[in-house]
């Protein structure tokens, strides 16, 4: 036994402090499984008192440690680089308060999404970010990257909706930092802490704001000849003044993957594209927009545009796009899901490129995407036993998210940089830039114990660095149209 675990049976008890290689292998990655690292351990904390304990611990040794909730990620958020110790909070599990006056809720990092909204339902409420994963994803983890999710179109990120945070940093020093409604004061330094990807420290409580549920909801769903047909409906839709609570476009694989799944859902498999779309507000709001929605489809030549008829059929609307990633998941022993976003205004032709860049690359590639933000999730189903074809899958990926980049978008609109995209850090940011912001974070931990080896470039060789390559330049240089300006 190491000193380490030594000393952490001494604060927790012993069953909740892995080290035997069979269990601590299940912690070696995260939604993503590009990387896999083993930990050095995994300790099992279940409440504020014993995350305190093990940090402190960790600290005395000068030990690393990664913060993980579900382990849903997907950008290697959560692999243990370095050795690291994983600190599994999945077990802080209590909404601690509900107020439903004052619409707010305070809880355990590993509250789970939906649990959450489910809670609030009781009371006429909701909890409005709602990522793909959330009936397993936690509240923690959800702070920690900023998630998003198909209703954030009109809701906001995560981080509109967290009023108060209380965190560990990585000595155990604990901060609050905001509050409930009324109660803040002072510098509001939530903004730097909410998408930190855990190289801050440990969400112990989040403070999280409710809303009420819509009184109406309209829930369609559209099916296009064509993906660029979808894509310009959203443009079309926003351009008249429009604001759907959801913008989702899916494509034929994935349709087709949906409908061949348990998570059929109904939709039109000689579709190119479909277009779920839901607006939601008073009755009056709904009523106005539904029929601008509906002509908007119809303009941009929508083969079909149902509705759904009740809760029940939008549940099973929403199923389809929900399961979407699972479904594609298998298609192939292994599933790469990218996130990147570009302007609105440059979805279409973007769309077109993706799909030149997966055939140009010999890769299996699907789009499902939160359109109204511009936020695209490229899904490569993949078997990572064979080095030729993950290389291929690394090339396509790199090159999609450089393509995001150069057209005006960036890197991550909800699933973080982490160990996936840290190496393309310096596409976004120069020097100066990535050293301020390695400042704030060795002033914050200085021993650089928390989540080590994330969100920063190492440039520890070529085809990590952040250099683009020749030939993918001068394809952007083409899609923008701007090769001949610059002869």
């Amino acid at each position: 036994m190491t000193n380490i675990a030594r000393a952490l049976r001494q604060a927790l008890p012993g069953d909740r402090i892995l080290t035997d290689p069979g269990e601590i292998a299940l912690y070696d990655a995260d939604g993503l499984m590009l990387h896999r690292r083993t930990p050095g351990g995994v300790v099992l904390v279940r409440s504020r008192e014993e995350a305190l304990a093990v940090l402190r611990i960790l600290h005395r040794q000068r030990v690393p440690f990664v913060p993980r909730g579900a382990g849903t990620g997907l950008s290697g958020g959560a692999v243990p680089l370095d050795d690291a110790w994983v600190v599994d909070v999945h077990r802080m599990r209590r909404v601690l308060h509900l107020d439903p006056v004052d619409r707010f809720a305070r809880v355990e990092p590993g509250v789970i999404n939906l649990d959450l909204d489910h809670a609030a339902a009781a009371h006429g409420l909701r909890y409005a970010p709602d990522p793909s994963s959330q009936k397993v994803c936690t509240i923690g983890g959800n702070v920690a990257e900023n998630s998003g999710g198909p209703h954030c179109f009109l809701h906001g990120m995560t981080s509109r909706h967290v009023l108060g945070v209380t965190f560990a940093l990585p000595d155990g020093e604990v901060i609050e930092l905001g509050g409930p409604p009324g109660t803040a004061t002072g510098i509001d330094w939530r903004g730097l802490f909410i998408g930190a990807e855990g190289t801050f420290g440990i969400t112990l409580e989040a403070v999280l704001q409710l809303v009420a549920r819509p009184e109406v909801v309209r829930t369609y769903l559209a099916a296009f000849p064509t993906l660029v047909g979808a894509c310009h409906t959203v443009s079309r839709i926003i351009r008249e003044g429009l604001q759907p609570g959801a913008l989702e476009i899916l494509d034929r694989l994935t349709i087709r993957a949906i409908e061949d799944s348990v998570f059929r859902a109904g939709y039109p498999t000689d579709a190119e594209a479909v277009l779920l779309l839901e607006l939601e507000g008073t009755a009056e709001c709904v009523e106005y927009e539904a029929p601008l929605v509906e002509a908007a489809c119809r303009a941009e030549g929508c083969l079909t545009l149902e509705e759904a008829d009740d809760e029940e059929g939008r549940q099973r609307l929403w199923r389809g796009r929900k399961g979407a990633f699972g479904a594609m998941g298998r298609l192939g022993r292994d599933l790469y899901v990218l996130d990147g976003v570009v302007p609105r205004s440059r979805l279409a032709e973007v769309i077109e490129e993706v799909q030149r860049i997966g055939e140009r690359y010999a890769v299996r590639l699907s789009n499902v995407f939160h359109a109204g933000d511009g936020n695209l999730h490229p899904n490569i189903s993949f078997d990572s036993r064979d080095p030729d074809e993950t290389a291929r899958v690394q090339h396509a990926g790199r090159e999609i998210l450089e393509l995001c980049v150069e057209v005006g978008g960036t890197l991550s609109g909800e699933h973080g940089i982490g160990l996936e995209k840290r190496e393309f850090m310096p596409w976004v940011f120069d020097e100066d830039d990535l050293a301020t912001q390695l400042a704030v974070r060795d002033a914050i931990d200085p021993r650089r114990l928390s989540n080590p080896g994330k969100i920063f470039p190492t440039g520890r060789s070529c085809t990590e660095s952040g250099v683009r390559t020749a030939e993918h330049a001068d394809r952007v240089e083409r899609l923008l149209g701007r090769a001949d300006d610059a002869e």
